[in-house]
């Protein structure tokens, strides 16, 4: 058996700064239990309190990425066997269908494209930003490179002032370990 064949499968996990990223350990959680490692890679915004990043990292067992490694740092995690982005910002989706690479999520997300992995991204844009047209877009450009979208969400409270439930392990499927 070759290396590749005994290793477990390796997921990157991008999460950007949207409120519901506080959750992002149902989707880590999920994924364990699916027999994937698991690295989290943050926007720099979203390391500022958007989610326990103590927990995660003593969840996933590593450090959470968020900053440029210097030339001889070794790579802190493997080549990716899929992807997901989740939460997925507004910002985050359209900067990486303009292939801008100004943070290392971003570079993560515009290289991870080449690679032919699976990548799935969860949305979390309110409805007026969903209707931009550059959004729209930048969706249409990235599902022409093959990335899969889950259902769109906006978190805005429902009939009963509840807010619905975000699908983490929805990405699970679309990279197809669901």
């Amino acid at each position: 058996m070759t290396e590749q064949a005994a290793r477990t499968p390796f997921l990157y996990v991008v999460v950007c700064a949207a409120g519901i990223a506080a959750d992002v350990s149902k989707l880590i959680t999920a994924a364990q239990e699916q027999d994937w490692e698991v690295g989290v890679i943050a926007t720099p915004v979203a390391m500022n309190g958007f989610f326990d990043t103590a927990a995660v990292e003593a969840q996933t067992g590593r450090p959470i990425r968020s900053a440029w490694r210097t030339p001889g740092e070794p790579r802190p995690f493997p080549a990716p066997d899929a992807v997901v982005v989740a939460p997925a910002t507004f910002n985050t989706v359209n900067k990486w269908a303009a292939g801008i690479a100004d943070t290392l999520a971003l570079g993560t997300l515009c290289e991870v494209a080449g690679f032919g992995v699976p990548i799935a991204v969860l949305p979390c844009v309110a409805d007026a930003l969903a209707a931009h047209p550059a959004y729209r877009d930048s969706v249409e450009r990235l599902r022409g490179m093959g990335v899969r979208f889950g259902e769109p969400y906006a978190g805005e409270p429902g009939k009963g002032g509840g807010r619905p439930e975000f699908a983490w392990e929805r990405a699970l499927d679309l990279v197809g370990r669901g």
